[in-house]
């Protein structure tokens, strides 16, 4: 009878524990099949849906028709890590086709006709613009994106104005990438575009938690990313790398694929196992592969993980099923409001009634009628937010 009545009292007890797997409806990150790029799409328990990256243009119309399957409505927010043509090759179509109501990117200026494009369709479908600006009231920690029942997505890098951008590194763009870490109970998911092992050092110097159940290895498994102090702060169980079947970069490479196996990662390569796709309980991750050996499903369990609290979630409050809560780089585009200036040599534009413009020294400048039209040729500026 003793034994009966202890029985019953643990069996209440996990009952009531919170956090615990049954209570938590599913989050599913689907690592697409691209090709030679990166494309991954976060499918959050409340159904916020989160593109970062589109891949080569090669592959967008398999993108594109992928998305739409696993996405009803427009994407509640597309990020572009950096502006390379291998992540955003089917952007403009995904956003034209699909629908987007925020974009982000890292505000590193790049001088490439495709990037216009993009931001071009940017400034005329998306709703907002911006960049990964940590919250003014919290300058110190990353800005979080709340996406519901306490998944979180945390922007670790770029953090201009707190800190610039790195410069004269091997591929200043790679090494602006964002780096976003998605954390959903004790799981966890960290996402690094192209980063550099100088984006890798910079952020060892924060006192952040990068630990991650599940990486997305940077730069498609080359040579320098994934360095060894930088995995070693990561322990992931389980990497996924994004290349293509026999890629002229000889992508992943053999001392990454080391690198990983020497903190005991499981690798799972879009060009052999076709679209990765990895579930979250909030206490273990399952991962299934679209074909090859790792088509059977693989279960890893989460270690605990540390989430920046959403921007839109004051500690200590429950988080519930709320919006995406971000910081805009600027009002809507399709916002009504006065002319846009951008003055000679400018590489970006502001608000008509910018303070910056007031002390310009040259009155040589080009008036844009409407926001849409700036972000044809300029990038909104720092300063004023236009």
């Amino acid at each position: 009878m003793a034994f009966a009545r202890l029985l019953l009292a643990l069996l209440l007890l996990f009952a009531a524990s919170p956090g615990q797997a049954a209570s938590l409806r599913p989050l599913s990150v689907y690592f697409l099949d691209v090709g030679q790029g990166d494309a991954a799409l976060v499918v959050s328990p409340t159904g916020k849906t989160v593109l970062i990256d589109a891949g080569p243009p090669e592959a967008q119309i398999s993108l594109v028709s992928r998305v739409k399957q696993l996405v009803n409505g427009p994407l509640d927010l597309i990020i572009l890590t950096h502006p390379h043509l291998d992540h955003l090759g089917g952007m403009s179509r995904v956003i034209q086709t699909v629908g987007v109501r925020r974009f982000m990117d890292p505000g590193f200026d790049h001088p490439s006709d495709a990037y216009r494009k993009v931001l071009d369709v940017v400034g005329q479908e998306a709703g907002q613009v911006m960049t990964p600006t940590p919250n003014a009231a919290t300058p110190d920690a990353p800005l979080s994106i709340g996406l519901g029942e306490g998944a979180t997505l945390s922007i670790f890098w770029p953090r201009v104005p707190q800190e610039p951008f790195l410069k004269n590194t091997r591929s200043d763009a790679n090494s602006n990438s964002i780096v976003a870490k998605l954390t959903y109970g004790d799981t966890s998911f960290l996402f690094t575009g192209d980063a550099e092992p100088e984006t890798e050092a910079r952020l060892l110097r924060q006192p952040q938690d990068y630990s991650a159940t599940v990486l997305k290895v940077a730069h498609h498994g080359g040579r320098y990313s994934s360095t060894a102090p930088f995995l070693e702060a990561v322990r992931p169980q389980a990497a996924v790398i994004s290349c293509g079947a026999r890629n002229d970069y000889g992508h992943p490479t053999r001392e990454a694929l080391d690198r990983l196996g020497q903190v005991g990662a499981r690798v799972w390569r879009t060009d052999r196992d076709g679209e990765v796709r990895a579930v979250s309980d909030g206490e273990r991750v399952t991962l299934t592969a679209a074909r090859g050996s790792a088509a059977a499903p693989v279960v890893v369990r989460g270690l605990g993980a540390r989430a920046v609290p959403p921007v839109d979630t004051p500690r200590g409050t429950k988080s519930g099923p709320v919006e995406i809560s971000v910081e805009p780089r600027g009002p809507s585009p399709r916002g009504e409001g006065g002319r846009f200036v951008s003055l000679k040599g400018s590489k970006v534009f502001h608000r008509e009634d910018c303070a910056t413009l007031k002390r310009a020294k040259t009155q040589e400048r080009t008036v844009y009628p409407d926001r849409a039209s700036a972000m044809k040729e300029r990038r909104p500026s720092e300063d004023c937010k236009p």
